[in-house]
């Protein structure tokens, strides 16, 4: 029998109007429920996976991104520098980490070396600050370990790194402190506009005045099942990541980024939050939206060149591997349509920069909400929120006096971390979600000794049970 924490969500009475209802607990859906929530809104979040995070949001590179290489003027440029400006201003009062890096724009050759004036100038263009060029002696003075084979550099001093799954939960959090409304397990089926909203769902019917699609993947089909022609086409984008084991972070204290090309940023080495070293994506277009394997040859391409960059990481045990996808459309920039008429907002083709842009992207949604008929909103103040710390950069629960029983010996997760997940205003719905909020089972082992332990304190509280010895999804360090 579950526990009443980890009951499906029941769905609201088709007589219970929403405000808002918004499409994908994504990042970006997650930032969305915040902000309209905050505006006054009565908020239901509908996901079709069993927790927040099922899709594109829950791999990628955990860079807060400073815009520096956005395209001049587009909106995404805007709204990245809207949401880090948002993300640091609320990061304390949420318990949210932030690791100062900085990052080398690095070029290996005279031809990339040529580009970097005109990456700095952009950057600047652009109005980002602390911008520096930097010729190979004085890279390799802040960052020793870089290769020998460096021409120059480009410094970009507020490229920072971030826990990518605490934030989205904080946000979240926030908002069903406000009320808001979180379905899991609800794929949108249908949506009829009359006057109102009525989306069908896989979990029941609801009613809302207005609907946002922060669909991510399936951003196109969820606008074909709102009733619209679509207006972008979304393609798949796989990326490819090696996680190295935690020997490999003093050797990585900086972001390191490749010269971009047209098509992608590029490979990037970098710290995590967790203390491991990171390196990828790889940018492989695909069909399926559902699945992303990785591949030996390209793991290995991936080490090679992790260590062509910082020689001192070759031979670093590998912690994990993981692929993920990126909603990338026909299109470069950003999707986003509004449609006062039915009082819908579709915001689409969100790639790489959407971690850093989501509270960006929030705000601007409620902007275009503003225009649409309907009962005006009345802000409210935010309530308290703080998340626990996952980060190696602050105190964790493990170091205090009375921290319990330890679960998970290579993360140092306790007893008492994994308990306040189940608790919590959002608890996990799946193993995925319970390793994103505590970090359980994503050592060196990647969950090895700590699953069967595991798997007896979450029986009868996830959607599936945890089943020792699974090929669960990989984990990130």
């Amino acid at each position: 029998m579950l526990h009443a924490q980890a009951r499906p969500t029941p769905a609201p009475s088709l007589q219970e109007m929403f405000d808002v209802a918004i499409i994908g607990a994504g990042v970006v859906g997650c930032a969305l429920a915040r902000r309209f929530a905050l505006a006054g809104a009565k908020v239901v979040l509908v996901e079709k996976g069993s927790d927040i995070l099922s899709g594109a949001s829950k791999a990628n590179s955990a860079i807060l991104h400073t815009g520096f290489d956005a395209p001049p003027g587009s909106l995404e440029l805007e709204l990245v520098k809207a949401g880090r400006a948002e993300y640091l201003d609320i990061r304390d009062s949420l318990g949210l980490p932030l690791v100062t890096t900085g990052a080398l724009v690095c070029a290996w050759n005279e031809a990339e070396a040529a580009k970097l004036e005109a990456i700095a100038a952009q950057g600047r263009d652009n109005g980002v600050a602390g911008l520096r060029l930097l010729n190979a002696h004085e890279a390799r003075a802040g960052m020793p370990a870089l290769s020998p084979r460096l021409v120059a550099a480009i410094e970009v001093e507020g490229e920072h790194i971030i826990d990518p799954w605490s934030a989205p939960l904080a946000y979240l959090t926030q908002a069903v402190a406000l009320g808001a409304r979180f379905l899991r397990r609800a794929e949108l089926i249908e949506g009829r506009f009359g006057g109102d909203w009525t989306l069908a769902t896989s979990a029941g019917e609801l009613r809302a005045r207005a609907v946002v699609n922060a669909a991510g993947l399936y951003g196109d089909e969820v606008d074909r099942r709102l009733g619209f022609a679509p207006e972008f086409e979304i393609r798949p984008r796989k990326g490819q990541f090696v996680v190295l084991d935690k020997a490999a972070f003093p050797h990585v204290p900086r972001i390191v980024l490749p010269v971009p090309t047209e098509i992608t940023k590029g490979v990037v080495v970098c710290p995590t939050a967790f203390g491991n070293v990171l390196i990828g994506p790889t940018a492989e277009e695909q069909e399926d939206r559902t699945r992303a394997t990785v591949e030996t040859d390209t793991l290995r391409a991936l080490l090679k060149r992790g260590a062509e960059i910082v020689p001192a990481l070759e031979g670093v045990p590998v912690t994990a591997v993981y692929a993920g996808l990126r909603p990338a459309s026909e299109e470069k920039g950003y999707r986003i349509f509004a449609r006062p008429e039915s009082r819908a907002i579709t915001l689409g083709g969100i790639r790489s920069t959407g971690l850093s842009a989501a509270l960006g992207l929030a705000q601007h949604a409620l902007q275009l909400h503003a225009a649409f008929e309907g009962p005006p909103l009345a802000p409210v103040g935010a309530p308290a929120v703080h998340l626990p710390n996952l980060a190696e950069t602050r105190e964790r629960d493990w170091q205090q006096p009375d921290h319990g029983e330890i679960v998970c010996h290579c993360e140092l997760v306790t007893r008492r971390e994994i308990e306040a997940a189940f608790e919590s205003a959002v608890p996990p719905g799946d193993f995925g979600g319970l390793r994103r909020r505590t970090r359980a089972g994503m050592g060196r082992c990647q969950g090895f000794y700590c699953n069967a332990r595991l798997a007896e304190m979450t029986r009868g509280r996830l959607a599936e049970p945890l089943a020792v010895g699974e090929d669960e999804e990989p984990g990130r360090s």
